[in-house]
């Protein structure tokens, strides 16, 4: 056991033992430390969506609380991190999005959609337990959806070679489901706009000057970062909430908003041409050499070059 295990306590794993979305709980700090640990390619796959929903709905109906061991626990923070190496996430199931535009099935696309925000929203709302914080702890790359969710927390850690952007322009698309209005939030709306239009994927550091990011912390020492920022904060919790419950306020993001954008992002989806959905299922080959093979360090660079090999043919 390391001197930081000696000091914050043993944690104690919980939850379904084959879940996509694996949970721990630090009884010393009160912290739920999740953790995405998807199948396959590491993305927003149904499955995984649906092992979290499962999970933190738990915790939205019983006020922050959760049950370790047959013993109600009250969470005071919620980590979101990932079990994969170097990725937080890559994003929404391109794969699926490519099969369900192809077939014009608009309602399964609506339906993945809702499936989004139905885990987003409760996590932007503190699961409506206003003395529950949230952090995002990004240990590797976030992309599209990946970096929504990241955004949604309280508090965004991230380690310097972590890599995060909305790629979605590159195949003539936009990530709908709360890109626009949490970075909005945090950086403002002709920023982020500018941000979602480039298609840049940009390294930590750059977002964390922008003021995306709120701790920036060295190659694998994001999980000691969190702990010390736990640790620095705890006699001042209740005023960092305050604070955190007036952005809301003053910067509210509604579920209504949510819905609507993600309607908009259904019908945008509907109209992507052949070249589009091509450039999307390039997208999807370099997640997976990178998921399992671990020898693409930029996914959009890959495609980009794929289709510019493809092009001069």
């Amino acid at each position: 056991m390391s001197n930081m295990n000696d000091v914050f306590g043993p944690r104690l794993p919980y939850g379904k033992v084959n879940s996509q979305y694996q949970t721990e709980f630090e009884p010393a700090t009160g912290t739920i430390w999740g953790y995405f640990n998807p199948k396959g390619n590491a993305c927003f796959s149904l499955g995984l969506l649906k092992d979290i929903h499962a999970h933190d709905s738990a915790l939205a109906a019983n006020d922050g609380k959760i049950e370790v061991g047959g013993v109600a626990q009250k969470a005071d923070i919620y980590v979101l991190g990932s079990r994969m190496p170097r990725v937080f996430n890559l994003g929404g199931d391109l794969a699926l999005f490519v099969l369900l535009i192809k077939s014009r099935d608009r309602d399964a696309l609506a339906h993945y959609a809702r499936l989004c925000i139905d885990n987003l929203y409760p996590r932007i709302q503190n699961f409506h337990c206003r003395s529950l914080t949230t952090i995002s702890l990004v240990q590797g790359d976030a992309l599209g959806g990946g970096f929504e969710a990241a955004l949604t927390s309280d508090i965004l850690v991230a380690e310097e070679s972590a890599q995060l952007g909305f790629p979605e322009i590159l195949f003539n698309l936009f990530p709908g489901m709360g890109a626009y209005s949490l970075l909005a939030r945090r950086i403002g709306m002709r920023a982020a706009e500018d941000l979602i239009v480039s298609g840049r994927v940009l390294p930590a550091k750059e977002l964390h000057e922008m003021g995306v990011i709120d701790i920036l912390a060295k190659d694998g020492e994001g999980e000691a970062a969190v702990r010390e920022w736990i640790a620095r904060t705890a006699k001042r919790r209740n005023g960092l909430q305050g604070i955190h419950a007036a952005r809301q306020l003053v910067h509210p993001v509604t579920r209504e908003e949510l819905d609507a954008i993600a309607d908009t992002w259904v019908d945008a989806a509907l109209r992507l041409q052949d070249r589009d959905l091509k450039m999307m299922s390039r997208i999807v080959r370099a997640q997976m050499r990178r998921t399992e093979l671990g020898d693409v360090e930029d996914v959009t660079a890959v495609a980009l070059e794929e289709e510019r090999v493809a092009c001069a043919v």
